[in-house]
């Protein structure tokens, strides 16, 4: 199963769904491999990995230059695996305009290495470029990590749409599993009045579990940990243990 992470708008805590989501499937269990589509390299970091100093990563697997076995590593999680990205991703979206195919090398490439895992996950760019467009013809499934403010829901239609047209074009069996609410604080009640309007864009597909607004879940990328290793029994983990249950019960019963 393969699981893209996706918004285009930044900083509505996309990364840290994907390490945490990723991290919190391994701890019951489930082999995962972490795939870090975003330049930024920001999963890359937020697991401990110098991507730096890293001799090569997922561009030089897109770019045929590498075979993606090659370039995964391992992390401090028993069962969680990563594809790096080193600052050469930057360059990718233009490097493969011209490219025939362009929009299916990620799922090309994942396809030599997806019978070894059960989860897949990909941190997409939050853009809506070439690189993003690969992480979804790629992916089985969406998740929407949207922050619970007003501004974070401004290019949500945009962003469904594109899927819409993945799904039309590219992809039919794309499917989005829902939006993941994201640095809730539920003393505001400006959070509770865009759970109300998230529901319009998403009427069925909200996850029951939210994800707390926690000074933790922001520091733990700075020591390159995840949430299970920087602070296993705080509100953060417990939130992202409770996500990957719901996301098992959804897919596997």
């Amino acid at each position: 199963m393969i699981i893209s992470v996706v918004n285009q708008k930044g900083g509505v805590g996309k990364t840290t769904t994907a390490v945490n989501l990723a991290a919190a499937l391994a701890e019951t269990g489930k082999f995962v491999l972490l795939v870090d589509l975003d330049p930024q390299g920001n999963a890359t970091s937020g697991l401990g990995l110098k991507k730096d100093n890293l001799p090569q990563g997922l561009y030089h697997s897109l770019m045929g230059l590498a075979r993606l076995h090659d370039v995964v590593l391992n992390t401090a999680h028993a069962g969680l695996r990563a594809v790096p990205a080193t600052p050469d991703l930057a360059g990718a979206n233009i490097e493969l305009v011209n490219v025939a195919g362009r929009e299916n090398k990620l799922a090309d490439i994942l396809s030599e290495v997806s019978h070894a895992y059960d989860y897949i996950i990909i941190d997409c760019p939050p853009s809506l470029g070439l690189l993003t467009l690969n992480g979804l013809v790629a992916a089985d499934r969406v998740i929407i990590p949207v922050q619970a403010e007003y501004y974070a829901l401004e290019g949500l239609g945009q962003l469904l749409k594109t899927i819409e047209l993945v799904q039309s074009n590219l992809k039919a069996e794309l499917t989005v599993l829902g939006a993941v609410v994201t640095m809730f604080d539920s003393r505001n009640r400006l959070s509770d009045e865009v759970m109300q309007e998230l529901y319009k864009f998403f009427p069925s597909t909200i996850f029951r579990s939210v994800i707390p607004r926690s000074v933790r879940l922001a520091e733990a990328p700075s020591f390159g940990q995840s949430i299970f290793h920087y602070e296993p029994g705080g509100k953060g983990a417990k939130a992202y243990e409770r996500l990957a249950r719901e996301l098992l019960d959804y897919l596997e019963n």
